[in-house]
């Protein structure tokens, strides 16, 4: 390499990397695999007692069976396969104690995944809050003297404003 310039060295240096790299990925005979697809996710992942949610999961290469999720939040369901992936859905009953619950998937091809539910269960009021003593109900409130105000103070606004208008034109 003495009698070549650095540009000529350089090259011979990135051809010899890459010769190497090259003969590794040839020698490495099976092709990586990056893992299985296997998840299940609940959404809403936190959802009030007595609402619904919906369950999507993958078993990696078997999305084209049924599988099944279980989960003390809501009990047993199936998953049936849906563009790609397995989807259901379920209601959390509403006297459901709040807290988290686990839901496990359980694939045909004896793959698994977990995910977690947090299940609240709020009281819901009976009747809409309190928030006064309901004065513009009726339309004899405030509500209304201030909407006459309003008006009234518009109009004067106008007034003035076209006398100023004719009166700039003398």
């Amino acid at each position: 390499m003495r009698g070549l310039n650095l540009s000529q060295r350089a090259l011979s240096a990135a051809l010899l990397v890459l010769g190497l790299v090259g003969a590794f990925v040839l020698a490495g005979g099976s092709p990586a695999r990056a893992g299985e697809n296997v998840f299940v996710e609940v959404t809403p992942n936190t959802a009030q007692a007595g609402t619904r949610v919906s369950i999507r999961a993958s078993c990696d290469t078997n999305n084209g069976k049924q599988a099944q999720v279980q989960s003390d939040a809501f009990g047993r369901v199936m998953l049936r396969p849906n563009n790609g992936f397995l989807t259901g859905a379920v209601t959390v009953p509403g006297n459901k104690q709040p807290g988290d619950y686990p839901v496990d998937l359980r694939c045909d091809n004896q793959n698994t995944a977990s995910t977690m539910l947090t299940v609240l269960n709020m009281a819901q009021p009976s009747k809409g809050p309190a928030t006064g003593g309901g004065g513009t109900a009726d339309g004899h409130g405030a509500g209304s003297l201030l909407l006459v105000g309003g008006l009234a103070l518009v109009a004067v606004a106008a007034g003035v404003g076209a006398r100023r208008r004719t009166a700039s034109r003398f």
